[in-house]
């Protein structure tokens, strides 16, 4: 079946899966692939990327897509998953019509983009993971001050952090009072998924760059593991660093902008 596309005047609509899910395009046309960037969890495109997305866009097509239950984009009757969401970023790309993009996924999106590229290797020229893990079967990849909602570490969100993320999804979402509903659900998704078998992560050939916080909810060794378990990627640890800071324009616009261009 034909999917349809509805165009807004910030961004569009792509009926997709069942659900409509919201994309912006931002960015001149450039002969390489377009950069698709993808959210953190409870996060908006905006609130994650807004620091990097006009230096980003202004070398490259760049497409954000706000994931089922965020942002823009509703929460539906099916279940939240991460290999639901990368089902939808496929199903976008195809409506699209794009072959092969770069990815930049950060936390929830860099679970989504590392689905895609084991779901759809040939789609994913290069893939950067901020904030992101490979999965709790693999060993525990975040730690459990995080996992325990211990609130007085600090790796947890600040108040004003939290705040921020609650004042972004009532600005744009279509149900503003739906977020401490659907918050629960994508968190434990994110802390329960299972990940990737040794053998599927050992088929991403393609370049993949890995950056954490020093104080991370990813643990370091987690971030070691990821580097070690596909063939070519590097490791950026930053200094000073939560997992909310990760998406910091004097650290991370150098290197990811170095990365894509190669």
């Amino acid at each position: 079946m034909t999917e349809r596309i509805r165009q807004m005047t910030q961004g569009a609509y792509a009926a997709v899966n069942g659900i409509d899910l919201y994309y912006e395009i931002h960015g001149a046309e450039h002969p390489g692939p377009p950069l698709i960037m993808l959210h953190g969890g409870a996060y908006t495109f905006h609130l994650s990327f807004g620091a990097v997305l006009g230096s980003l866009s202004a070398e490259r097509k760049v497409i954000g897509v706000e994931l089922q239950g965020h942002g823009h984009t509703a929460d539906s009757d099916r279940p939240f998953t991460i290999r639901q969401c990368a089902e939808d970023v496929i199903t976008l790309l195809d409506q699209l019509n794009i072959d092969q993009a770069d990815f930049f996924g950060f936390s929830l999106g860099g679970l989504t983009a590392t689905e895609v590229a084991v779901r759809a290797p040939e789609r994913v020229r290069r893939l950067v993971l901020a904030a992101s893990h490979f999965g709790r079967t693999r060993s525990v990849a975040y730690y459990s001050e995080i996992t325990d909602v211990q609130l007085d570490s600090p790796r947890m969100p600040t108040e004003e952090q939290g705040a921020a993320m609650i004042r972004a999804y009532t600005e744009v979402a279509p149900n503003p009072d739906g977020f401490y509903e659907f918050v629960p659900k994508a968190q434990s998704e994110v802390h329960d998924f299972e990940g990737w078998s040794n053998e599927q992560l050992a088929r991403l050939t393609m370049p993949i760059l890995i950056i954490i916080g020093d104080t991370d909810f990813v643990r370091l060794e987690h971030a070691v593991d990821m580097k070690q378990s596909v063939p070519n990627a590097q490791l950026a640890i930053l200094p000073g660093t939560t997992h909310l800071e990760v998406i910091r324009p004097d650290l991370v616009l150098p290197m990811v902008s170095a990365f894509l261009a190669q």
